[in-house]
């Protein structure tokens, strides 16, 4: 590699999710290795509290709009300031602004596409295609962007967010432990999901799905826990009062002990309808050796291996249920936790931008 890496991540994103999480995990995998990060954001944003946190040096700036000139002039002085070489940008508003800054000083430009819903393929849409390399986050997306946006295949590589298996190891978690820290009891099945309280993430699925299993299944017992927090909080409560299911039915709010509350589950379930790429809490669920019901958006698919995994229709309660049913009555242990830890984990995914950033700074 003719340089060392300096590498500037750009985020338009004020929330805390799946995105957010990769973007400062990626940052820490790399920079474990030598690799200089930064990161320009919003103010108020909680990747930037994150990012401080892990002691990555953090710019905010306005990312106001697609043109913005005082983020774009901003950012062009930070790529000359800090000698930064290549540019990485993460949603819409950011990677015209930071992809423009790349192009205007010189620096590598790498958009991560971290969703899996259509771009627009107008020609005036243009930014995705002047970029010199985009990770997407899982095979679809890639796929997608090659057909729809006119992406050259040799610039464009699905890198799924990877995952510490070190940390998501069952064998690390007392599971009877765990289920009387979430007030689980023992004659109860637990079925949760892991997943901001989002509209796409479907949790109204989740909920209906969970009334359908009482009724289904009367002679036994269920908690059904919801972990996470965000805009759809108050919807998903009235809902599961108005389906009189509430004492089966908990919302946790934000859980930060994500592999104790995975240990202390039967059944994962992710009840999405789009966006996703490769969904870190399925990975998580199938390194932790859970039962997973996932509905089939974004590039879910590409963790199908074993019979512990079944993957639903979208926009389906009655898909969901028959799934989370399937396990109820059938428990398997056909587990291959080695085939996520060989195709997803961090230091998988690390190995990958490693090498692209050696590609780019080779060929100036």
């Amino acid at each position: 590699m003719d340089a060392n890496p300096r590498v500037l991540h750009t985020e338009w994103s004020d929330g805390w999710g799946g995105q957010e999480i990769r973007i400062i995990s990626e940052m820490i995998s790399v920079r474990d290795l030598g690799v200089d990060v930064f990161l320009a954001c919003r103010k108020n944003s909680t990747i930037k509290l994150k990012a401080e946190e892990h002691k990555i040096k953090v710019f905010d700036l306005p990312f106001k709009g697609n043109y913005d000139l005082i983020t774009l002039y901003r950012l062009i002085k930070i790529i000359f300031k800090l000698k930064i070489n290549i540019v990485n940008t993460h949603s819409g508003k950011d990677t015209w602004v930071g992809g423009l800054a790349a192009k205007l000083t010189g620096a590598k430009f790498i958009r991560t596409r971290h969703l899996s819903n259509p771009i627009n393929p107008s020609k005036l849409n243009f930014i995705n295609g002047v970029a010199d390399y985009i990770f997407t986050t899982g095979e679809s997306v890639r796929e997608d962007m090659i057909k729809r946006n006119r992406i050259r295949e040799d610039r464009i590589r699905s890198i799924p967010t990877g995952i510490d298996d070190n940390l998501y190891n069952p064998k690390l978690y007392s599971k009877n432990e765990n289920r009387d820290s979430f007030r689980v009891k023992k004659n109860e099945i637990a079925i949760g999901i892991v997943a901001v309280l989002r509209k796409f993430k479907r949790h109204d699925l989740f909920v209906r799905m969970a009334k359908e299993i009482i009724i289904k299944f009367p002679d036994k017992k269920f908690k059904f826990l919801i972990a996470g927090d965000g805009p759809q909080k108050e919807k998903i409560f009235n809902l599961i009062n108005d389906l009189n299911i509430s004492e089966n039915v908990r919302l946790l709010g934000h859980v930060s002990n994500v592999p104790e509350f995975l240990s202390a589950l039967d059944i994962f379930v992710l009840s999405s309808d789009s966006k996703e790429g490769v969904p870190q809490s399925v990975m998580q669920a199938l390194l932790m050796k859970k039962l997973v019901v996932a509905t089939n958006c974004g590039s879910t698919k590409d963790l199908m291996n074993k019979n512990n995994f079944i993957l639903a229709k979208t926009n389906s309660v009655s898909s969901l249920t028959n799934g989370v049913s399937y396990f109820i009555k059938n428990q398997f242990k056909d587990y291959d936790r080695d085939f996520i830890v060989r195709n997803f984990s961090k230091k998988i995914m690390t190995e990958k931008i490693l090498a692209i950033y050696k590609l780019l700074l080779e060929n100036k």
